[in-house]
């Protein structure tokens, strides 16, 4: 749709999307809530789309948010972007994760999933933040922390 074109209606499957939109392990299926609310214009998707704009920790999904908004005339301000830690105590717990390996050889690949299941609210952040850089951020960060 072109910007100013949108549904003065509620989505059929806004459930769906309330789902969707608080799935805080996957800035993805956030980002597809916010492709479809953005296209209905109605007090429930501009509350979501208010929320993930106001509360997300992923920036891309408070810019879509912010987008969709502001399309639909409401009166927003884009928030900053986060500067350094996204999520508090973040090489702790990627020592946690480490330590949960009991001294014994892992692959990188193994340590992402490890964190994944672990902190998976903390991996989804840092997985679009640092994209295709993840394991080269991991690593850095293990060789970085204290040895015990």
């Amino acid at each position: 749709m072109a910007k100013n074109e949108y549904i003065d209606a509620v989505p059929e499957d806004i459930d769906n999307l309330k789902t969707l939109a608080n799935n805080k392990i996957s800035y993805k299926s956030r980002n597809e809530a916010i492709d479809i609310l953005e296209k209905y214009k109605c007090r429930q998707s501009i509350d979501i789309l208010w929320r993930l704009m106001m509360n997300d920790r992923v920036y891309s999904v408070q810019h879509k948010a912010f987008l969709a908004l502001q399309n639909f005339g409401e009166q927003v301000h884009l928030p900053k972007k986060r500067k350094g830690h996204l999520v508090k105590d973040i090489n702790k717990k990627l020592g946690v994760v480490q330590r949960a390996f009991n001294d014994s050889e892992y692959s990188p690949n193994e340590f992402l999933e490890k964190f994944k299941s672990m902190y998976p609210e903390a991996y989804d952040i840092y997985s679009y933040e640092k994209g295709t850089k993840m394991q080269s951020w991991v690593i850095n960060t293990l060789n970085s922390l204290p040895k015990k």
